[in-house]
């Protein structure tokens, strides 16, 4: 047998397959309960990381420099292009992988704490070059948990409710998030809360990660039908191109997500578009945040709906549609009032093109020993594309202006529609192969 071959159970396929599925379907109502919860406190402390408002004005606080701010959240997105394919290899040769799930989520909760230490304790360059490190490393292992995290979605809830549950624990972690945000702006850092805003907003966010990651323990994990043999690094990297060329739908996918991840170069600069025209303080950041969080929150509930009905192209051709548009919306206001209504069509946009990007890879592949490497390669070039993002932005931004950045982003989206028009709906696909067996 090859040592890359996957190894299949010694016990009758079919009687292991149903046993398999049953557990699945027994144990769905708490998988489903238990990755709900997960979302509401999990999710809302990383969407306080990831809101296109507190990370960016901190590094531009720190050091002033559109450049800057560039360089620290390409940081954090190439520790996720550098891990993800180890973090694949680390799991597909494991019939379990919540053990990996707790490793690597604890390690992202433990830079969240470090940065919002460093920015209690550290100031001045000293404290940008810690937050740059702190994001790298919660870049690092954020890659390697969105491999196993995403694999885990995908043994213990079916595909067919796979995207209701997505809407729905975006949808309470992003009204918390929502809530969270707005407050942590007024409140927290417009009074510099315990002598620093945006430290104490880091340190919530590390406090409702920490007890939402042991929500996770009430899910029972079934072994998984298939696995592979462990095998290096170096081995599962020059497998890359066979399962490239393998599969056309998933390349074009894997492109087409890319793309719209390059398009994100423009995100962390939103805010500072902004801040052109309006103060950015405090309660103005929690405003933005409000806005941008509620309508990705909201909006997550269509999405998962539209998803379960006609699956994943369509939520990603209308998504980053709207996003687009948003992003243009933005150009032509100059009140805050509108530029919340901006921020409300990009958090939606953005929001639909995330759920789209990270559940449409689940329906490739031929099982689970397939689905590590293709979540991995996908999550791989799109966080390259993130990491290179920000970097052009903070080029253009500083060199030109805005509207030139927003432009080129929204060409990039532009082609990966294009591209993902080209892909074939994978539910459809399988259907048609029933079809076959059956006739």
């Amino acid at each position: 047998m090859s040592k890359h071959a996957p190894q299949p159970d010694h016990k009758d396929h079919a009687s292991v397959e149903a046993d398999y599925h049953a557990q699945v379907m027994r144990d769905l109502p708490r998988s489903y309960a238990a990755v709900l919860v997960h979302g509401l406190l999990g999710m809302t402390g990383f969407r306080l990381m990831s809101a296109p408002t507190f990370v960016p004005a901190y590094i531009y606080m720190l050091s002033g420099s559109k450049i800057a701010v560039g360089l620290a959240l390409a940081a954090q997105f190439m520790g996720m292009a550098l891990s993800s394919i180890p973090g694949a290899k680390m799991i597909e040769h494991r019939s379990l992988v919540m053990r990996v799930i707790y490793a690597v989520g604890w390690g992202m909760r433990v830079q969240v704490l470090g940065l919002a230490l460093s920015a209690y304790f550290l100031s001045g360059s000293i404290a940008l070059v810690a937050a740059c490190i702190f994001l790298a490393l919660f870049g690092f292992f954020g890659g390697m948990q969105g491999v196993a995290f995403s694999l885990l979605m995908s043994k213990v809830i079916p595909v067919q409710q796979r995207g209701r549950l997505t809407g729905m624990r975006n949808f309470l972690g992003g009204l918390a998030a929502s809530g969270v945000a707005y407050l942590g702006g007024k409140y927290l850092v417009g009074s510099n809360f315990l002598g620093s805003g945006y430290g104490s907003t880091f340190m919530v966010a590390f406090i409702l990660t920490s007890i939402g990651i042991s929500a996770l323990t009430f899910i029972r994990e079934p072994k998984s039908l298939v696995t592979r043999t462990s095998s290096s690094l170096m081995q599962r990297l020059a497998d890359v191109p066979a399962i490239l060329r393998e599969d056309v739908h998933y390349r074009r996918f894997l492109f087409a997500r890319a793309l719209a991840a390059l398009g994100t170069a423009a995100v962390p600069f939103y805010v500072l578009y902004v801040g052109k025209f309006v103060e950015l303080s405090g309660a103005t950041l929690g405003y933005l945040s409000l806005a941008f969080l509620l309508a990705q929150t909201i909006s997550n509930l269509m999405w998962g709906r539209i998803a379960d009905k006609h699956g994943y192209r369509l939520v990603f051709v209308l998504s980053v549609g709207m996003w687009s548009v948003s992003m243009f919306g933005l150009l032509m206001v100059t009140s805050l009032p509108l530029f919340l209504l901006a921020f409300c069509g990009l958090g939606a946009g953005f929001g639909g093109y995330q759920v789209a990007s990270q559940n449409f890879v689940l329906e490739f592949g031929r099982g689970d020993h397939d689905l590590p490497m293709l979540i991995a390669l996908s999550d791989t070039a799109s966080h390259l594309m993130m990491a290179l993002g920000p970097i052009l932005g903070g080029f253009i931004a500083s060199r030109f202006d805005y509207a030139y950045l927003f432009w080129i982003a929204f060409l990039f989206k532009v082609i990966s529609v294009l591209l993902i028009l080209g892909v074939q709906e994978p539910r459809h696909k399988r259907a048609f192969e029933t079809c076959d067996l059956v006739l």
